[in-house]
């Protein structure tokens, strides 16, 4: 079992379990639940203490995969007790492979009724939707990082972003996909505002905007620092992220005027010295308060036209000064250079994070990124770029046609986009 919400359905199969002799839970990992499902609220070690105090529980074992036929033949158990909703859906296949193992081991399978008028999903649901706290979602990135192999982030500039990245879910080869989480983009939030991508809007109102997604979400936000400013401002930049419960802000080492990084060359890039970002790469990490909240620095020496030797120089120099990571930005196509890069770096270091953004080279797929040791991916404006020519097609037809009809097919009923929003009903 999960065990991240229990319920007398679950206690159930507990008490029948512990009448048939000595009981041993399989409780899943972390990493076990975030390969199927999304990251549980309560920690592995939270629920283990949980379930440990259980009347009728001898002992709790992990379970390290989704399957439950490795403990099975580790175990070698008399026999395995399981509710019966797994008959059908995507346990099916599941369901046959323990009857074959314990058949091989000489065992047997029980299957006790499903309870009916509880469901897991929808008691989970309920409390997503009462939201997180600061501390719980601050937390989440860095057990996503250690729970999965790679972790998907996507742009959010306002609530209704949220919401869809909150909620979203596709099954393919079994498997349930989602966005683990969002990215606050100082490109996305500027441009939603039809200003340019230069600083102009200040951390106090865009702290407001988060706070519109924030108030609607639980997943964990990583914020685009831009140059993270002054060594002084960043303090206190550091510190209001961390109580808003961001569980990470991203600085790239550029100064003055901030131009966007796919200008590349065609725009004037000047690169911090290594000394200064290191400064202020301390100075934030002196100044958080948590062990949760991470500073990731990004390197712009590709941007710069600079070579790899040199970004990996600057990426040794942040991880010593403290940085919890390390993102490697390019605008080339190919991805080479990110490739090297990644497989450079990770010979050195092979625990710290590395988060990359294919924006340019957005024909790697995701597992060849993980392959070179990318451990973060961010998708950082698609949203914006894909509602631009949404709405740009829409207001077209209207125009067009002098009246909203043949804008219909195009749009979200208003019922439906309504029912998205918490409270509505």
């Amino acid at each position: 079992m999960i065990a991240d919400i229990m319920h007398p359905g679950l206690t159930r199969i507990i008490s029948e379990g512990a009448r048939l002799g000595e009981l041993t839970i399989g409780l899943f990992t972390d990493k076990a639940v975030a390969s199927h499902k999304r990251l549980p609220f309560l920690n592995y070690d939270q629920r283990k203490e949980v379930v440990e105090n259980i009347k009728g529980v001898a002992r709790v074992v992990p379970q390290d995969d989704w399957s439950y036929v490795p403990n099975l033949h580790k175990l070698r158990p008399d026999i395995i007790i399981h509710g019966d909703d797994w008959k059908s859906g995507v346990d099916a296949e599941l369901r046959h492979q323990v009857f074959e193992t314990m058949k091989e081991i000489g065992g047997e399978v029980v299957e006790v009724p499903y309870t009916h008028g509880i469901n897991s999903s929808g008691l989970f649901n309920e409390l997503k939707s009462i939201g997180t706290t600061p501390e719980i979602r601050m937390k989440m990135l860095r057990r996503l990082l250690d729970a999965k192999p790679v972790v998907k982030i996507m742009e959010a500039h306002d609530g209704l972003c949220g919401l869809l990245i909150e909620n979203l879910e596709v099954e393919t080869n079994g498997h349930i996909e989602a966005f683990d989480g969002m990215w606050c983009s100082s490109l996305t939030d500027s441009t939603s505002k039809g200003k340019p991508d230069i600083e102009a809007v200040d951390l106090t109102t865009r702290l407001q905007d988060m706070n519109n997604i924030l108030e609607c979400t639980t997943k964990p936000i990583i914020f685009d620092g831009d140059t993270g400013g002054k060594i002084e401002h960043f303090v206190f930049a550091v510190r209001t992220l961390e109580r808003h419960g961001v569980s990470a802000v991203i600085i790239e080492d550029k100064t003055g005027l901030k131009k966007n990084s796919l200008f590349g060359t065609d725009a004037v890039q000047t690169q911090d010295s290594i000394e200064h970002f290191c400064q202020k790469i301390r100075a934030g990490k002196e100044a958080q308060i948590t062990s949760d909240f991470m500073i990731i620095a990004r390197i712009e020496s590709l941007i710069a036209g600079k070579d790899v030797d040199d970004a990996l120089i600057r990426a040794d120099a942040y991880v010593e000064s403290g940085a919890d990571g390390i993102m490697i930005h390019s605008k080339e196509k190919s991805g080479e250079d990110i490739r090297q890069f990644c497989q450079r770096f990770r010979k050195k270091h092979p625990k710290v994070p590395i988060v990359a953004v294919p924006t340019t080279y957005n024909h790697i797929h995701e597992t060849e990124l993980c392959e070179w040791g990318v451990n973060i991916i961010i998708y950082a404006n698609h949203l914006l770029r894909a509602a631009y020519p949404a709405m740009k097609a829409a207001a077209e037809t209207i125009l067009k046609n002098g009246r909203s009809l043949e804008a219909d097919p195009l749009c979200m009923p208003i019922k439906e986009i309504l029912e998205l929003i918490p409270g509505t009903k």
